[in-house]
């Protein structure tokens, strides 16, 4: 990894690739040139054909049209080994390691040859220290954070001795100090000659880190920029082809009604590689947006189960909505107090797939609409008018009236579940991660769409790992840590190093894991 290319041209060129699925054409004669030594941002919305083409670098997808060139030469990659052959490496925005087993053992199943597990230990060793990735070879991968399970995966590819390396949204699971680290590392990647392909939604970062940028719309190249000269705002613009919606904050009023309250809530992990929580206790009042900051893994989903009442509380006081205590009773109870919940995982959990909107809209309103079912019977023209008025009001883009939810980009499925949940007026919503892998514009529009309902009356509880989020929309903010919840803080107190080190588990006790934290 030490020699420094000599080479002046391009690594890899993409030239006029081409991929269709079906009538659906997701890369459209798109070209990109990487020359070694470069960190080069590949952006665009949600839908805007930036995974299908990096798949197609990496051999995931086969282009149905286009030529791949590595270094000058024509070449056809007809799967990821064959990738990782020519030295083409990537870092996928979801994991892929198994929590039973070890980072050597991790590592190893993607290693060719013989395992020799000393050797491989030591070499573990040496390349993590050398990059500032420090990792352990023995240690469970189901008792590492978030942030050393991207090591781990940083690691396995360096191991290979990459000349190309594909990151697909890599900080949205760091602290901010994670993510430092992180940069130091790709700069000097890039310093030794290896060419970064960097995706990602955070603008901010890739003004800070990257030397170009290509820009897709659907489907096509629609600019190539050097990003240092560009705002965040003109980088969305040329993503979107518009001027992106400025979120706009408005001084709450004071209010005194708390809506949402938990008080000591312990729960025990559930299965070997859950998070217990540890005596959380919060409160959320009318027309305040509260935010949890925390890196996955921490706790997030196990808090979002207890108060949506997927998982029951041991005392109906630990968790209380508009009042009334409900710790022992389900979501469609709770959901009757005026509730809304919206979780991390759209396709699957907040919608179904092979359901049209109109019956992923009954799924969560027929206990709660008087109006779209009678007497056991389901309104249909009811279920089709509340789809389509959130599809108008949340600009959910569908490519034919009523669609399955499957049909939808994640974007759009993500605007569509949220819409249908405040579409409601709900007293309390609680939302997971809002916009997780949302582009600039649909982002704005469901940020927004959260402020103006807290300061229309509602308590806002908003799980986010991604601080611009954060410190956008939240009044005040908290940190969850291994199953610990700290105080909260109000936004304009606390910076984005404090939130950091709370984060790192600067506030824990040490009982929600059984060790005192350092």
């Amino acid at each position: 990894m030490s020699e420094t290319s000599t080479d002046p041209g391009y690594l890899l060129e993409a030239i006029g690739i081409v991929k269709r699925f079906g009538d659906f054409t997701a890369n459209d004669e798109v070209s990109l040139s990487l020359r070694p030594g470069t960190i080069h941002a590949l952006l665009g919305e949600n839908g805007a054909g930036k995974s299908t083409l990096v798949k197609v670098i990496y051999g995931a997808l086969q282009p149905s049209g286009g030529e791949l060139r590595w270094r000058g030469r024509p070449v056809s990659v007809a799967n990821p080994a064959a990738a990782r052959r020519l030295g083409i490496g990537m870092v996928f925005q979801h994991f892929s390691l198994f929590d039973a087993l070890t980072v050597a053992e991790n590592i190893a199943l993607a290693l060719p040859g013989a395992f020799d597990r000393e050797a491989l230990a030591a070499r573990i060793v040496e390349v993590s220290q050398e990059y500032g990735l420090p990792l352990a070879p023995d240690a469970l991968v189901a008792d590492l954070s978030v942030g050393e399970r991207q090591r781990i995966e940083i690691v396995r590819c360096l191991l290979q001795e990459p000349r190309l390396l594909i990151m697909d949204e890599p900080t949205a699971v760091l602290t901010p100090q994670e993510a430092d680290q992180l940069f130091v590392t790709l700069r000097r990647l890039a310093g030794e000659g290896c060419a970064v392909l960097y995706i990602s939604h955070r603008l901010e970062e890739v003004k800070r880190l990257c030397h170009h940028a290509t820009i897709l719309r659907h489907g096509r190249v629609t600019a190539n920029v050097d990003p240092t000269q560009e705002t965040a705002a003109s980088l969305a613009r040329l993503m979107v082809g518009a001027d992106v919606h400025e979120v706009r904050t408005e001084a709450r009023e004071s209010e005194d009604a708390v809506m949402l309250a938990v008080s000591d809530l312990t729960l025990p992990a559930e299965g070997p590689f859950g998070v217990r929580l540890h005596d959380i206790s919060l409160e959320v009042r009318t027309g305040e947006v509260v935010a949890i900051a925390g890196v996955a893994g921490n706790g997030q989903t196990e808090l979002f189960d207890a108060l949506s009442g997927e998982r029951l509380a041991p005392a109906e006081a630990s968790v209380a909505l508009a009042g009334m205590p409900c710790g022992g009773q389900g979501i469609t109870a709770r959901r009757r107090l005026g509730a809304a919940f919206v979780p991390e995982e759209r396709l699957g959990h907040s919608a179904l797939p092979s359901l049209e909107l109109s019956d992923n809209v009954l799924l969560t309103r027929h206990a709660s609409d008087a109006e779209m079912v009678h007497a056991g019977f389901v309104d249909r023209p009811r279920t089709r008018e509340v789809s389509e008025r959130v599809v108008r009001a949340f600009d959910v883009r569908t490519s034919h009236p009523n669609p399955q939810a499957s049909a939808l980009s994640g974007g759009n499925l993500q605007k569509f579940v949220l819409g249908r949940e405040l579409d409601r007026s709900p007293r309390i919503v609680v939302i997971n991660q809002p916009t997780w892998g949302v582009d600039a514009g649909a982002a704005a529009l469901i940020r927004q769409a959260l402020i103006d309902m807290a300061r229309a009356g509602a308590a806002v509880l908003v799980i986010s790992q991604d601080l611009d989020e954060i410190f956008e929309i939240a009044d005040r903010i908290a940190v969850i840590s291994r199953g610990e919840l700290s105080g909260t803080h109000a936004a304009n107190s606390i910076d984005r190093e404090g939130i950091g080190l709370l984060m790192a588990g600067a506030h824990e006790t040490g009982a929600a894991s059984g060790e005192r934290a350092p």
